[in-house]
C-alpha cells in the first residue's frame, strides 16, 4: 500500500504515519512547517520531508491513498490534484475506521478525561500483554508511539469530537463506529465550530447513535447534562448502559488509596476527576474481559499521561505540576484536586488561555468562579496568539469581570511571566499548577520550574 499524508507534522497524522511504516506500508508525506517532537520522529523514521511546502507532483496515479489533516485548506495543490486524479482521500478517523473495521473498537468520547481514561485502559491491556491496537492524544510511559495498528482483535481510540479534517466537517468520534462506547461528561467547548451549547452536546447524541446495535455505552452518572441525553435515547436503543462515578478513596498524607474489600490500594493519580476516570477505565476492561483483581493490580503502577498533573519539579516544600486543562470545567476539576491532596500547601495556579474557544469574549464568562480554590491565580494570554488568531486584546478588567475574581493576576507577555514566577517569594509549603493546552508563549516550563526551586532554597 503506497498511502500520502497532507499536513504530516500534526500529533495524530505523524504517529499515524510512523504506525502505517511499521506496518510495512510505503509512506510519503508534505507540510509547510513541522515542529518539534514530530520533525524528530518523523526522521528517525525516515518519513520527514525534504523539502517543507505542498508539491501536487507528490501526488500521482500509483498511490492507493491520500490521507488529509486538520491544518491543510481546501485549496491545497495537493489535494487539488487527488481529487482530480480520483484517488480516495480520507480523514485520518476514516483511515484508522478503515484499518479496524473487523476489530472490536472501543472509544472513548468527553469533554474532559479522554486522554487520561484511554491511558489507564492501555496501561492494563499493555501489563496484562494483551494483544490490541490504540489511538491516544498523549505519549504514556511504555508507548513509544500514539498509534498501534497490527492484526489485533481489538482497537482502543481515543474519540475527539473535532472535525474530522477540511472536507468532512463531522466529529472525528462520529466515523469510528464503536462496539464500547465511552462519554466522560459533557461540558461547551469548540465554540468556533459548535456556536451553541446545544448544537455541542448534539454531536455526543448522534454519538451514542453510532454505537453498533448490541454494543455499550459507559458513562458518567454524576454529569447532570449527559444523564438527561442518556435517558432520552434509553427509550429506543438497543444498546447497554454502563453507568459509573468516582471510585471511593481516602488521601493519606498526600497520597489517594482506593477503598477496595480486600484492603486499601495506592494509586499514583489523584483528584475526585482521576477517581470517575479509574472507574470508566475499569468497566471498559471488564467489557474486554479483563477482571477486577487483574485491573487493581495493574492500575497501581499507572503514573499518569503526558501533560496530565504531570509533576515536572519538585522538593521537600512545592510540588510544581504541568496540565492539559484550559476549559472551564477542567480548570476547576485540576485545581480542586491538587488543593484537595495537598490540604496543607497554597495553591500558585497559572492558566494559559490558548484556545480559540478559551479567547473568545462571548465564552470567556463560562470561566467564572473557576479558579476560586487557588490561592495565587495567573491567568496568561499571549499576545502573540491574539493576533495570529485575529483576536482583539482582552483588558485585565475584562479578564476579572469574567471569571468574577479581582484577585486574579493577568499577564500578556511572556517574559514578564516568567520573570514574576522567578521572583516568587512564598514563605511556607506551596504547589505550583500550569494548565495550558499551548506552551506559555515559548516559556521552558521544566527549565524555569529547576531555578524556581534553587532561588526557593536560596532565601
Amino acid at each position: 500500500m503506497r498511502v500520502h499524508f497532507i499536513a504530516i507534522g500534526g500529533a495524530a497524522m505523524h504517529n499515524l504515519a510512523i504506525a502505517l511504516h511499521l506496518k510495512g506500508y510505503q509512506v510519503t508525506g508534505s507540510d509547510d512547517a513541522i515542529y518539534e517532537p514530530s520533525r524528530t520522529r518523523l526522521e528517525r523514521h525516515g518519513l520527514l520531508p525534504l523539502e517543507f511546502g505542498w508539491f501536487p507532483e507528490k501526488v500521482s496515479k500509483e498511490l492507493d491513498a491520500i490521507i488529509l489533516g486538520m491544518p491543510a485548506k481546501t485549496d491545497n495543490p495537493e489535494l487539488i490534484n487527488a481529487q482530480e486524479l480520483g484517488i480516495p482521500v480520507y480523514s485520518y478517523p476514516e483511515y484508522i475506521y478503515e484499518q479496524s473495521k473487523n476489530k472490536t473498537r472501543v472509544v472513548i468520547g468527553g469533554s474532559h478525561g479522554k486522554t487520561t481514561i484511554t491511558s489507564m485502559v492501555l496501561h492494563v491491556l499493555n501489563h496484562l500483554s494483551l494483544d490490541f491496537d490504540y489511538l491516544v492524544g498523549a505519549q504514556i510511559e511504555g508507548f513509544e508511539n500514539m498509534v498501534k495498528l497490527s492484526d489485533a482483535p481489538v482497537i482502543v481510540i481515543e474519540g475527539d469530537e473535532y472535525l474530522a479534517s477540511p472536507i468532512d466537517k463531522r466529529p472525528k468520534f462520529h466515523l469510528y463506529k464503536a462496539h464500547i462506547g465511552v462519554i466522560s461528561g459533557i461540558a461547551w467547548d469548540h465554540i468556533n465550530v459548535f456556536p451553541t451549547f446545544e448544537n455541542y452536546k448534539d454531536q455526543f447524541s448522534i454519538f451514542i447513535d453510532t454505537i453498533q446495535e448490541k454494543g455499550t455505552l459507559i458513562y458518567c452518572e454524576e454529569d447532570s447534562v449527559l444523564l438527561d441525553l442518556i435517558e432520552k435515547h434509553k427509550i429506543h436503543n438497543k444498546i447497554k448502559f454502563l453507568p459509573y462515578k468516582a471510585l471511593d478513596s481516602e488521601v493519606k498524607e498526600g497520597v489517594t488509596y482506593l477503598k477496595l474489600d480486600e484492603e486499601d490500594l495506592k494509586i499514583n493519580v489523584f483528584g475526585h476527576h482521576n477517581l470517575m476516570n479509574l472507574n470508566a477505565a475499569k468497566l471498559i476492561c471488564n467489557e474486554l474481559k479483563v477482571s477486577d483483581k487483574e485491573f487493581f493490580e495493574a492500575i497501581s503502577s499507572f503514573k499518569g499521561a503526558n501533560k496530565r498533573l504531570e509533576k515536572i519539579a519538585e522538593d521537600s516544600d512545592t510540588i510544581i505540576f504541568r496540565d492539559f486543562a484550559h476549559s472551564p470545567s477542567k480548570l476547576t476539576a485540576t485545581i480542586e484536586a491538587v488543593k484537595n491532596q495537598f490540604s496543607d500547601r497554597d495553591l500558585v495556579a497559572c492558566i494559559e488561555l490558548h484556545t480559540f474557544s478559551s479567547v473568545n469574549k462571548n465564552f470567556i464568562k463560562e470561566y467564572k468562579n473557576s479558579m476560586q480554590q487557588a490561592d495565587l491565580k495567573i491567568v496568561f494570554i499571549d499576545e502573540t496568539n491574539l493576533m495570529q488568531k485575529k483576536v482583539s486584546p482582552i483588558s485585565e478588567r475584562e479578564i476579572k469581570e469574567a471569571f468574577k475574581d479581582n484577585d486574579i493576576l493577568y499577564f500578556t507577555n511572556s517574559l514578564v511571566l516568567e520573570r514574576y514566577l522567578l521572583e516568587l517569594n512564598i514563605p511556607k509549603k506551596y504547589n505550583i499548577l500550569f494548565m495550558s493546552s499551548g506552551n506559555f508563549g515559548g516559556i521552558d516550563l521544566v527549565t524555569m520550574t529547576k531555578k524556581i526551586l534553587k532561588n526557593e532554597k536560596k532565601r
